[in-house]
């Protein structure tokens, strides 16, 4: 039993302070190559971030294959990510709540990270579906054309309201192009790899404790897999760009639907959604509830903090405690 606890705890801390120096070197190449600050938070550092999700994913289904690990995990990571945001509005100053200093761009990621939310419960909930090969029926192809479609009205979104915060500076510190490229790399191999064993140790510990693999997924994995994007938002507020933070744990949740697809392509003993247990449905409402929540937040932010957390914030966090606490009643 303390074995795969010891090895799950070593694998969580590399994909920390990795996840960490490749949001950092994903933030240089933004500036290097001439991306937009925004478009790279929302978009291409989200799906960087979500890396573990991805290949936790991958493995649970073709490695252990074990389809409540894959999904618990990017559901759980889904719910993990809004309630970041609690995390984060405890560290900014009481009279600036957080969704009260963010822009507003942030209600399209929220509303459409609801709607692949939306479809992933139809998905779970639905006894059948369109088939359209032995292991890929409608629902999952539903999350790459969304998927898609979100990228380019995010994209367009962007280009009409530019970030008026963002200020090109120079932070290479001397680094060649090719340099980052190949610390970025580098550090995005090191959480391959330390993501790919974590199925393993999960599912030892939950055989082990008797706790459901619905459960483990979504707390110990997805946790696990979300460091990078708590890694990430500690590193933002640090730096008062609160405004990237956002966008990154909004954008990885859009991203995080998509690996649902691509898991379902690894997944040969059927389809993945409907081999998954209907417990993982607590994860999708709670989630749509938590987002919904936000999108109110940001659109009638709290003026300030009467306790750690703005009243929209502190929500959210209960939202998250009562959806862990269910399931683990379901899966007990």
């Amino acid at each position: 039993m303390l074995t795969p606890i010891i090895g799950f705890l070593i694998c969580a801390a590399v994909i920390f302070f990795a996840g960490k120096r490749l949001s950092y070197y994903g933030d240089l190449l933004a500036d290097m190559t001439g991306m937009g600050k925004a478009f790279m938070g929302l978009i291409l550092m989200s799906a960087v971030t979500s890396l573990p999700e991805l290949m936790v994913g991958i493995s649970s289904v073709s490695i252990v294959r074990n389809a409540d690990l894959a999904v618990g995990d990017v559901l759980g990571s889904c719910a993990f990510n809004l309630g970041i945001l609690s995390i984060m509005d405890i560290f900014t100053p009481k009279k600036n709540p957080l969704l009260g200093g963010v822009s507003q761009s942030h209600i399209l990621a929220g509303a459409l990270g609801m709607m692949l939310m939306a479809v992933t419960g139809l998905g779970l909930f639905l006894d059948k579906d369109y088939i359209l090969t032995p292991s890929l029926g409608v629902t999952s192809l539903s999350f790459a054309v969304i998927y898609f479609l979100a990228v380019k009205m995010l994209y367009n979104y962007q280009q009409a309201h530019p970030d008026s915060e963002n200020k090109e500076h120079d932070h290479t510190q001397g680094l060649s192009l090719r340099t980052v490229i190949i610390r970025y790399v580098g550090f995005a191999l090191i959480i391959i790899a330390a993501a790919l064993t974590l199925p393993y140790f999960a599912e030892h510990i939950a055989e082990s404790t008797g706790l459901g693999k619905s459960f483990v997924g979504t707390l110990f994995l997805a946790i696990s897999t979300s460091l990078p994007e708590i890694a990430v938002s500690i590193a933002a507020i640090r730096l008062g760009a609160t405004d990237m933070a956002v966008g990154n744990l909004l954008g990885s949740n859009i991203f995080n639907i998509f690996i649902l697809f691509l898991d379902d392509l690894f997944y040969t003993s059927g389809h993945l959604l409907k081999v998954a247990s209907n417990a993982n449905l607590s994860s999708v409402f709670f989630t749509l509830m938590m987002a919904a929540v936000a999108i109110v937040g940001l659109i009638f932010p709290s003026k300030e903090k009467k306790w750690l957390m703005g009243l929209d914030t502190f929500t959210i966090f209960l939202l998250y405690v009562l959806n862990i606490v269910l399931l683990y009643q379901l899966s007990a």
